[in-house]
């Protein structure tokens, strides 16, 4: 299994970006497009536990579109062959002084393109040290 190909890393960071972009402009149908429409996809947020796609497109439907702009950090992305990557980063809000996002997910090529199969997102106080 190759790791990190270039061209499926390409893909993925691509898709990644598209999925930040429509976070922080609150382009929800481009954020459930992104996301499997399956049963089996979950999202485990900040204060909430989404289990298939109905759920998580409810939440980003009924979800206040202030204070989404965020300063991702170390964003990590590694593709594993040509049809599975995951992506991590760290954020920051301006809103959540004190605090750092931390937000993983699991990618996944199907036919229709470059999909979320399970993200989870939690905040923490900063860690000691941090700048």
């Amino acid at each position: 299994m190759k790791i990190n190909d270039p061209a499926v890393l390409a893909e993925v960071e691509a898709a990644f970006a598209e999925y930040e972009e429509a976070l922080v402009t609150n382009d929800v149908e481009t954020l459930d497009r992104l996301f499997r429409n399956a049963p089996e996809t979950l999202r485990y947020g900040a204060g909430e536990n989404l289990y298939g796609y109905v759920e998580i497109a409810a939440f980003r439907s009924a979800r206040s579109p202030a204070g989404l702009t965020r300063a991702l950090e170390r964003t990590w992305i590694t593709s594993y062959g040509d049809s599975f990557a995951t992506a991590n980063t760290l954020f920051r809000r301006e809103s959540q002084p004190g605090k750092v996002g931390r937000q993983s997910q699991s990618w996944v090529k199907f036919p229709e393109g470059w999909r979320v199969v399970a993200a989870h997102v939690s905040l923490i106080p900063e860690p000691v040290g941090a700048s």
